[in-house]
């Protein structure tokens, strides 16, 4: 397959945007539906909606449908070097789905083989291994069906309910009925497509009081650029390509930043045009990405503002753009006799991988889009929810009554906008935050015109508030928690903004999912569901400071394991095993009797675990 071949592909799987929001009839009153859950958008979050809605019930009929060849969404186009800080954060679908892939290692090389070491516990892989236990999942429900490549046309709606949407095929068009919708589409295109109020681009630094924020709003967007999955191992390189349309002169700008040792190598963390993920994936593989501040950049903030609300044209011109800048680049430094030999010999040394994503031309099928459309729906997440709870001293986040799903890496933006030449010059819009573990409303994934739709992926939220929450676990989560929801709804075709958070919660903690983060109290533990239901109630704020002048780290990282990856939060620990003080003892009373618990009883006990576990269990009897 050529470049012309795979990019043509590529570009055939954008959504159309001819989206009509106009209410056309879909069909005779009262016609019964296709399916009783249509996921749009086959990403980690789709995939992660989808399932849980099956597993509640085999009866229930899902379809997930997605534009592209296969399901998996960047997850399986590259981007395996995931983006969360401790291991602790890890929860629900996507922990399993790490737990998976772990074991897919284990089955085909051994327990102790470097495979499975560097699989990171299961937490890095290969496109196609995660392509596989995706895949597995899915199969797994009878109740999922899978539509690749259809194309959202169109999508039809009736008062506050979505009731279909047309879709475009290699075949002519099919229209699909349901009862509920998720739109888990990185760009947003079903919830746009049903007139759900969105923003594309900053808003300006007074509107939500965002200090990360731009002084005026503005149209621009995170950069995108391609994730390469590459290696340096001979037996395993496959040749880059040279894309259509390449020229020689678009790259000649990086000669000089090579002999003045501006760029000091091609492939690295830092100082260099490549970013070499570290850890490395097994077999000698890398996610390769953007490299943040660098002066040679793989994203290109400035051609992609127009991509969330592009037609099927601009989307392709957009994404042939990126090919020729994120490949064609590196070809001009394996070939071009201009080049230093010391480049060139590093560049050559570096290839596409045999074995992977061979149904695209080991090329990425999907761009990295980090910002599409954003809803604004019936919460607005912000720089705020990620932030220190006010007045306090304390080391958590913001709490909220009403979350469903959680997060703990801290807003970063790679550049929204770029000063001078392409190559050598410089992106502006670009931060990076720490933050606490986050808590993440159920607001967030619901429109405020639409009942039956939820939205994980362009969800609810400012530019900079979605600068924390654009990561696959998070969204995940989100997914999830989504599933959930509609679950519930199922029962009796209820509102998705009736469904009460603490009902979803109740699901999510029984399946082993944390909404709240906790450093030593994981799903394993006897005490989890408790911890999280007590967690939920706002039962670790007592446990911050609350007395100290000085006030608690807020931020702070454990000790630094590898890469990106850290150990736990400090001062997020429960403490089960600590006794209670009456500071905290009397925190907890007036928790629990608000629970209906039986005071008397919980005054007698010794340890925090002893208290949380029994006040759970009384308010079950």
């Amino acid at each position: 397959m050529n470049v012309r071949t795979i990019i043509t592909a590529a570009a055939a799987a954008f959504t159309l945007t001819a989206l009509s929001a106009n209410g056309d009839n879909p069909g005779p009153p009262g016609e019964k539906p296709n399916f009783d859950v249509i996921v749009h958008g086959a990403t980690p979050a789709g995939i992660a909606a989808a399932i849980s809605v099956a597993r509640r019930d085999a009866t229930t009929s899902v379809a997930l449908v997605t534009p592209y060849k296969r399901v998996g969404g960047l997850i399986t186009n590259g981007l395996t070097h995931p983006d969360f800080r401790t291991f602790e954060a890890r929860t629900g679908l996507f922990r399993e789905f790490n737990q998976r892939v772990l074991q897919h290692y284990r089955k085909r090389f051994g327990n102790d083989s470097q495979q499975v070491k560097d699989s990171l516990f299961g937490t890095h892989a290969g496109p196609e291994v995660n392509h596989i236990v995706f895949r597995q999942m899915i199969d797994e429900l009878p109740g999922i069906t899978v539509l690749t490549e259809h194309r959202l046309k169109s999508v039809q709606h009736r008062g506050r309910r979505i009731q279909a949407m047309t879709l475009a095929t290699s075949d002519g068009e099919v229209i699909l009925r349901g009862n509920y919708f998720v739109d888990a589409t990185y760009e947003g295109d079903l919830m746009a497509g049903a007139g759900v109020p969105y923003r594309v681009g900053r808003e300006g630094r007074d509107e939500y009081g965002e200090s990360l924020a731009p002084d005026h709003a503005d149209k621009q967007l995170q950069g995108y650029n391609f994730r390469l999955t590459m290696t340096d191992r001979a037996e395993n390189r496959a040749p880059v390509p040279k894309p259509d349309g390449y020229r020689r002169e678009d790259y000649l700008a990086l000669l000089p930043l090579l002999e003045n040792k501006a760029v000091k190598r091609i492939f690295d963390l830092t100082s260099a045009i490549y970013k070499r993920q570290t850890p490395k994936l097994p077999n000698g593989k890398y996610d390769i990405n953007d490299v943040s501040r660098s002066i040679v950049r793989l994203s290109l903030p400035h051609l992609n503002n127009a991509w969330p609300d592009g037609d099927e044209a601009t989307r392709r011109r957009i994404f042939d753009a990126h090919v020729r800048h994120n490949i064609g680049m590196l070809y001009f430094l394996q070939h071009d006799k201009a080049v230093p030999a010391k480049f060139q010999q590093e560049a050559r040394s570096w290839g596409l991988c045999r074995g992977e994503l061979t149904h695209n031309g080991h090329l990425p099928e999907q761009l990295y889009v980090r910002e599409g459309r954003r809803m604004v729906g019936r919460y607005v997440f912000t720089q705020r929810d990620t932030e220190r709870a006010r007045d306090t001293n304390h080391a958590r986040a913001v709490f909220h009554t009403d979350a469903v799903a959680m997060g703990d890496y801290g807003p970063n933006c790679h550049g929204t906008d770029h000063e001078g030449p392409t190559i050598g010059g410089r992106h502006t819009g670009e931060f990076y935050q720490r933050a606490a573990p986050y808590q993440i409303p159920y607001g967030t994934i619901l429109p405020k015109n639409i009942d039956n739709l939820a939205v994980p992926v362009a969800c609810s939220s400012s530019h900079v508030g979605f600068c924390a929450l654009r990561l696959e676990p998070i969204w995940m989560s989100l997914g999830q928690a989504a599933g959930e929801a509609i679950g519930l709804a199922l029962k009796s075709d209820a509102p998705l903004p009736e469904i009460k958070p603490a009902a979803i919660r109740a699901r999510l903690h029984g399946t082993g999912v944390a909404t709240i983060y906790t450093s030593d109290v994981p799903e394993e533990s006897d005490y989890f569901v408790a911890v999280q239901w007590w967690g939920s109630l706002g039962g670790f704020i007592a446990l911050d400071r609350t007395t100290d002048d000085e006030p608690a780290p807020y931020g702070k990282w454990g000790k630094h394991r590898i890469g990106q990856y850290f150990e736990a939060f400090p001062e997020h620990a429960v403490g089960l095993e600590e006794p209670l003080d009456e500071r905290v003892r009397s925190a907890w009373k007036a928790i629990a009797k608000s629970s209906d618990a039986d005071l008397q009883a919980l005054t007698k006990l010794r340890t925090r675990g002893d208290f949380i576990r029994t006040a759970w269990r009384q308010t079950r009897e």
